[in-house]
C-alpha cells in the first residue's frame, strides 16, 4: 500500500459508520507501525478530542504490538543480548528511542573502563577499575530518594540521569562487563538484584562443552568467585553474606540464589518493577500493558523452562 491509499484508509477513521471505522482500524492495524508517522499527521491537523483519542489508542496498539512481538523474537533466540532485551522495555514507553545511540554510550562506558585495565589484573582489581570508571568517573548512584520511579527501570532514562534501581545499575554495569569479556552476571535475589563474577577459567574450559545449548542455562552454571552490589557503588561480598540475607528475609535457600539467572529472567524483573510502579502511581493502564508483557514473556523464564 503506497502513502496515498494509507492517506485515503486514514481519512475514514472520521467516517460516521461505526462499522466502517471498526474495519479501518483492522485494516491500520495489520499495517504496523510504519503507519504512525501519518497518523500522527491526522493528529496534528485534527480538533476533534474523539478522534485524537482513536488515533492515539491505535497508536499506542500498533506500539504494543511491535514491542511485544520483538520481545518475544529476543527471547526465542536465546536472549543472548541483555542490552537489547532492556531496549525493547525502554522503548515501548520511549518510541523513538534510537538503539544505536544508547550502545554508543554504553561504549562509551566501555572505553573508559577498558584504558584502565590490563591483562595482569585479578578479577578483584578488574571490578575496582569497573568501580571507579561508572560511579566516581560517571556518577553513577542509587536513587534512593525515588527509588519506586518507573524511570529507575528504563535503561535510557537511567542512563540519562545516572540514576537507578538495584537491578538498571546492575543491568549497565553487566553489560559494561560482557562487552569487555569479563564474566559478571545477574543474580537475582528476593527483593534485591545483585550480580555475580563467575570462575572465567571454568567459563573458557567448558566452551566447546556449551556449544549450541540454550544460552539461559548454560549462563547460569559454573562457579561464582564473589558477589557485587550495583545498588551500593559496587561493594564485593561472599556467599556467606547471601546465607545471612535469605536468613533475615526467612527465606528458604535455593541454588537460583547463587548463581547467574537468564536474561529473560531479568527482564522480566524489569517489567514485574514497573508493574508495582505504575500501580503506586494509580495508572492502571499502564499497568495493564507491562502484565500483559509479563504474561506473554514468562513462558520463556529459564526457571520454568
Amino acid at each position: 500500500m503506497d502513502s496515498k491509499e494509507i492517506q485515503a484508509l486514514i481519512s475514514l477513521l472520521d467516517d460516521t459508520d461505526e462499522e466502517v471505522v471498526n474495519h479501518v482500524e483492522e485494516r491500520i492495524l495489520a499495517l504496523g507501525t510504519p503507519v504512525i508517522p501519518a497518523l500522527e499527521v491526522l493528529w496534528h491537523t485534527q480538533a476533534s478530542h474523539a478522534l485524537q483519542q482513536r488515533i492515539e489508542t491505535l497508536i499506542h496498539q500498533l506500539q504494543y504490538t511491535e514491542t511485544l512481538q520483538n520481545l518475544k523474537s529476543w527471547a526465542k533466540d536465546g536472549a543472548k543480548d541483555l542490552f537489547e532485551g532492556a531496549f525493547l522495555v525502554a522503548k515501548f514507553r520511549y518510541p523513538g528511542l534510537d538503539r544505536q545511540d544508547l550502545s554508543n554510550k554504553i561504549d562509551q562506558l566501555k572505553l573508559d573502563a577498558w584504558l584502565e585495565l590490563h591483562n595482569d589484573l585479578s578479577s578483584l582489581e578488574k571490578v575496582r577499575v569497573l568501580n571507579y570508571i561508572f560511579y566516581q568517573v560517571h556518577g553513577f548512584k542509587g536513587n534512593t530518594e525515588n527509588y519506586h520511579s518507573p524511570d529507575n527501570s528504563f535503561i535510557n532514562r537511567v542512563l540519562e540521569t545516572k540514576k537507578g534501581n538495584p537491578i538498571s545499575l546492575a543491568i549497565i554495569y553487566s553489560v559494561i562487563a560482557q562487552r569487555l569479556n569479563i564474566p559478571i552476571f545477574g543474580v537475582n535475589l528476593p527483593q534485591h538484584f545483585i550480580l555475580a563474577y563467575r570462575d572465567d577459567t571454568k567459563i573458557r574450559t567448558q566452551s566447546a562443552y556449551n556449544a549450541g545449548k540454550n544460552y539461559l542455562h548454560h549462563q547460569a552454571g559454573g562457579n561464582v568467585l564473589f558477589y557485587i552490589n550495583a545498588f551500593n557503588k559496587g561493594l564485593v561480598f561472599s556467599k556467606w553474606n547471601i546465607d545471612q540475607f535469605l536468613k533475615q528475609l526467612q527465606v528458604e535457600p535455593e541454588d537460583f540464589y547463587y548463581e547467574p539467572c537468564g536474561n529473560v529472567d531479568i527482564i522480566l524483573r524489569i517489567i514485574r518493577n514497573l508493574i508495582f510502579s505504575y500501580e503506586k502511581l494509580k495508572n492502571p493502564s499502564k499497568s495493564r500493558d507491562m502484565q500483559a508483557l509479563l504474561e506473554h514473556l514468562q513462558p520463556y523464564s529459564s526457571l520454568i523452562l
